[in-house]
């Protein structure tokens, strides 16, 4: 009778360590977005149709089902564990047709996506001028001087009488530069952030949709591994 390859054996505990510990990682990013006190704030969906914890609870299942998985794939090659060895490759079968599923239809909605994230902004674009939501206008601050723009739709009078305390983010160093203009006796970036932002979210979607795909045949390599193991065990 056949013996079980330790190299397989071993090739798929840490092919699943790594799942776990990449689980683990989506997990606590979820939660610090969930449940940090920045949460409520960097995530409030104002009256948007596109809540942002939808995304953030996807996260959560998503790092929970890879850490079940991994747990799986590692107990079932140490034990050498028929049962539990079908269950992974079932379940890792599942996520990988939702998952090339899932980038079918990211790829081929990726206007409608932008669309969602523009009716996003443009509802939240009254946080800018509001009294409160002082970390939503923080946060916002420091991506106008990161991507040198001012304000999110219409330019600096998004910000309406907060300009005056967020001015400077907006501040354009080349007066004579055509990418700057003046507003209220300040140089200031002419371009709108909407613009920028809407390419860098495209950007990221770009990559998200490839990497979909790119771990797709990392675990085609985890479902090799443990039909094999499993055929090997049967027949020692």
């Amino acid at each position: 009778m056949a013996g079980v390859s330790v190299c397989i054996k071993y090739s798929m505990f840490i092919f699943n360590v790594v799942s776990w510990l990449c689980g683990t990682s989506i997990l606590a990013v979820a939660i610090w977005l969930q449940a940090g006190k920045d949460g409520p704030e960097i995530l409030s969906p104002g009256a948007a149709t596109i809540n942002p914890y939808i995304a953030v609870n996807i996260l959560i299942v998503v790092g929970v089902t890879i850490m079940i998985l991994g747990f799986l794939g590692c107990f079932g090659a140490m034990k050498e564990n028929q049962f539990v060895l079908l269950l992974f490759f079932i379940g890792l079968t599942l996520i990988l047709l939702l998952q090339v599923v899932a980038g079918i239809v990211g790829a081929t909605n990726k206007s409608k996506t932008e669309r969602a994230l523009k009716e996003t902004l443009q509802t939240n674009v009254h946080l800018l001028s509001a009294t409160n939501g002082k970390l939503f206008q923080k946060a916002f601050s420091e991506i106008q001087e990161k991507l040198k723009c001012c304000g999110l739709i219409n330019g600096a009078s998004d910000w309406g009488d907060n300009f005056q305390y967020y001015y400077k983010s907006c501040e354009c160093p080349g007066a004579s530069d055509s990418s700057c203009t003046k507003y209220d006796g300040k140089t200031i970036y002419k371009q709108s952030c909407f613009s920028l932002i809407r390419c860098l979210f495209s950007r990221s979607l770009s990559i998200v949709i490839g990497l979909a795909f790119g771990l797709a045949a990392v675990e085609v390599l985890g479902l090799i591994f443990s039909i094999v193991l499993y055929c090997q065990i049967r027949k020692k």
